[in-house]
């Protein structure tokens, strides 16, 4: 990395695509700072893949906008005192009994 001034541009680092707003100028090892706090940010929700950078109210103000690509997740249900992700292994019993249940909005 240079130690070159950017500002108004798109560019990648470490496979997260970066946009920096006017009027902000800064180097690019900076926002190599901003990406590694993002990732710091969105550790628990996921693959950070895009970074906004944009100037906040205060001229020594910033303001960072990310998106993460969310982990994927398994939907348990309490279901008769179980913890269950599917009923697929469940007998027909088992089944029909969930499939009586009032189902709550």
């Amino acid at each position: 990395m240079s130690g070159r001034k950017v500002c108004g541009v798109h560019y990648v680092i470490d496979g997260v695509g970066v946009n920096v707003h006017f009027p902000l100028e800064m180097t690019e090892e900076e926002v190599a700072k901003y990406v590694a706090y993002a990732r710091e940010q969105t550790a628990n929700k996921g693959e950070l893949t895009a970074l906004t950078i944009q100037q906040g109210k205060e001229p020594d103000e910033v303001t960072l906008a990310w998106v993460a690509r969310g982990e994927r997740f398994e939907r348990i249900r309490r279901i008769t005192g179980y913890l269950v992700g599917t009923i697929d292994r469940w007998n027909n019993a088992k089944r029909s009994e969930e499939r009586d249940r009032v189902k709550h909005a």
